[in-house]
């Protein structure tokens, strides 16, 4: 129901009462999901501006510059609350609406990925939530063969009543080749193509990938003929949202009767609400109306004209010969007054008390848990190899093959470094993503955003908000890196499970450079530590996994990252990973799995610290570190010994193969089939 406050607000405005539909149309406009009341004023603060953006936020996708010969659409978004309850068709319609997002630009989509959040791991509920996204996702991205890239997973019992499964999709286009979302033309046509229309809300919403895939067909077709001008994929707002956000400078009238029906009886407010998925709106010349009709009756989908754009100010809908809605239509689009909450900074750190046990035992236990265990159950489920282009698919960074260049992309967040700091641990989420780029030679050109949060409505969490925003927007600025684009996700609670999520400021980041490829580091080649490692346990996994607590990683320093990139972009060392979830013991097992190790000092904190800024580097020839200016611990040497040997000044740790396999399979075991 349209509030109050808003109702009495737009009534002074028309002068009059407003129509049932036209109030159900502000509901579903102005919603926060829709409009950012809240976080408006707090997201134009964002870096958006760069060398690389061609097209900011705004539209259904940004568009950034990879090379002369070619630009990509890049869009990210969220699939939240309908994941709880229906995880399958929530994850599987994340999948085709940001799918939909760039294809609306004219562009092919080539990749996705995923950043998701899940409650703790031994939760029957949230065993069951991964099995169906990961099924969901999985069978909807191979039926349109669109590669999925392991992507970031992260596991913390306060999602367990509101799982994130956040989306990320990219495609590749000619350069300033692209359709806008806005229509610009007098008394043309606007098309809707795809599904027909069904009851279909959030909670309920089914998607049909093998429609999506002749979506897909039809629309890069109708774009290479120039079919259509301007294009929007629809999703939440169905049919209104879309037109009004489509036509605010143009006008346009709906023909509500005219759009195809899937369903019995259907109101006009359920057929314009809808959110039935696979379905796309366009501008059209009225002579190219047919030209679009053959061409999605060639791939046996529906396309009817249901409006036209008028070269008004209104927004009209008619319906059984009758309007049913008539209103200012930059009021509709554009018009929602923004909505201020009051903060209150709260502390949630705790001192740090030394964990009971060996550094063995604490060791096995940080690589059992979930954050850091093979994820191969689920990602195999994706064919990340689908259309050829992928080079390189890891949980820490992914990279695809373009033009001979390499197209590098991390994703993620730590939530307990952004819970416990929200402003630094949302400056350190862009850091550790962007070592991520450089470790494999990229240079990050641009990234997206996805904002999770709880109600607004209480002090801390809008506290979280804006000291989130403003620690991304610092370190954007401080590595030139613009935020193309992104989406806002508020209301993340849960009553029934009594949980709040923790502040998930989910970031895309994508980087450029050349296709380097190496094996494992050779046996004899030195193992070192770049940067400074600082006792910084609070938030960490060993803290999720013993309760220790300790003091939330400082601000790290991004002095390292363009000497890691050259280092490794001129293969002076044979291998290179940032530091950071499981501090370098996680680091050690994916690049130095068999190894003989000497750490000095406290072991605690130089293997489960998780200091942002820092690198663990191979190499054959120490000439080129010493060179670099960078400060470096050498700790160890590659060995074929089948085994992770690490001497401490208080017992030797050996962690074989076995073992590590045993501690990573947490989440296999965890969700086998049932």
């Amino acid at each position: 129901m349209l509030a109050e406050h808003d109702e009495e607000y737009i009534r002074s405005v028309l002068g009059r009462n407003l129509k049932p539909l036209e109030a159900a149309a502000f509901e579903k406009v102005w919603s926060e999901d829709c409009s950012y009341r809240i976080t408006r004023k707090l997201l134009d603060t964002l870096p958006t501006i760069g060398g690389s953006v061609i097209l900011g936020p705004g539209d259904d996708a940004a568009i950034v510059k990879f090379s002369d010969e070619l630009s990509l659409a890049i869009a990210m978004g969220s699939q939240n609350r309908s994941s709880c309850t229906n995880p399958y068709q929530g994850a599987a319609t994340g999948v085709g609406s940001v799918v939909r997002d760039v294809l609306s630009m004219g562009a092919q989509p080539i990749g996705i990925q995923t950043p998701w959040f899940f409650g703790d791991i031994s939760d029957e509920k949230t065993q069951w939530i991964i099995r169906n996204a990961t099924a969901g996702a999985a069978d909807y991205s191979n039926t349109i063969n669109v590669p999925v890239l392991p992507g970031y997973q992260m596991f913390d019992e306060s999602f367990r009543g509101n799982p994130l499964i956040n989306m990320i999709c990219f495609g590749v286009m000619k350069p300033n080749r692209f359709m806008f979302g806005k229509a610009f033309k007098t008394g043309w046509k606007l098309i809707l193509f795809g599904r027909t229309t069904g009851r279909a809300s959030f909670t309920d919403v089914e998607g049909d990938p093998q429609i999506e895939a002749n979506l897909i067909s039809a629309t890069l077709e109708m774009f290479e003929k120039k079919t259509i001008l301007a294009c929007r994929g629809l999703g939440t707002t169905g049919i209104c949202g879309a037109s009004a956000d489509m036509c605010v400078d143009v006008g346009v009238r709906i023909f509500a009767d005219a759009i195809p029906l899937h369903a019995e009886e259907m109101s006009t407010e359920e057929i314009l609400f809808s959110e039935t998925q696979e379905r796309m709106l366009a501008e059209i010349h009225p002579d190219k109306v047919e030209e679009a009709k053959e061409i999605c009756a060639k791939y046996g989908i529906s396309c009817v004209v249901v409006g036209e754009t008028t070269g008004s100010d209104r927004y009209v809908v008619e319906f059984g010969g009758e309007v049913v809605c008539d209103l200012p239509i930059k009021l509709l689009a554009e018009g929602a007054p923004e909505k201020e909450y009051p903060t209150k900074p709260y502390t949630a750190e705790k001192p740090f008390v030394r964990p009971a046990g060996t550094i063995r035992e604490l060791a096995l236990k940080v690589l059992s848990h979930p954050d850091l265990a093979d994820n191969s159950m689920h990602a195999t489920q994706f064919n990340s190899q689908a259309q050829g282009r992928t080079y390189a698919a890891t949980p820490f960074y992914s990279v695809l093959e373009l033009e001979g260049n390499g197209l590098s992309l991390a994703c993620g967040c730590n939530t307990r470094h952004t819970y416990l700091d929200p402003y630094t641990g949302a400056a350190n989420t862009i850091l550790e993503l962007a070592s991520h780029i450089v470790s494999v030679g990229g240079i990050p050109f641009c990234a997206l955003d996805s904002l999770n949060f709880g109600s607004p409505e209480n002090p801390e969490i809008m506290w979280q908000i804006s000291e989130i925003v403003k620690g991304i927007g610092d370190m954007c600025r401080v590595l030139h890196i613009p935020i193309a684009g992104g989406n806002v996700s508020l209301y993340n609670e849960s009553g029934a499970c009594d949980t709040t999520i923790k502040p998930a400021a989910a970031v895309a980041m994508f980087g450029k450079g050349d296709l380097i490829g190496w094996e494992w580091p050779d046996v004899g080649d030195s193992i070192a530590v770049v940067g400074e490692t600082r006792a910084e346990l609070g938030g960490s996994v060993l803290d999720a996994v013993t309760g220790c607590g300790g003091t939330v990683p400082e601000l790290g320093s991004v002095a390292a990252l363009p000497v890691i990139q050259d280092l490794v972009e001129k293969a002076q060392v044979s291998g290179s990973m940032a530091i950071t979830r499981g501090g370098l013991l996680y680091a050690l097992v994916n690049l130095a799995a068999q190894a003989k190790v000497t750490i000095r000092g406290d072991a605690v904190t130089k293997l489960f610290s998780e200091t942002y800024g820092r690198f663990l580097v191979t190499f054959s020839d120490e000439h080129f570190l010493k060179e670099s200016g960078l400060s470096y611990e050498i700790i160890g040497k590659i060995t074929a010994d089948g085994k992770l040997t690490i001497q401490t000044e208080e017992e030797e740790v050996v962690l074989t193969q076995q073992d590590l396999f045993m501690a990573g399979s947490t989440i296999t075991r965890a969700c086998r089939a049932r």
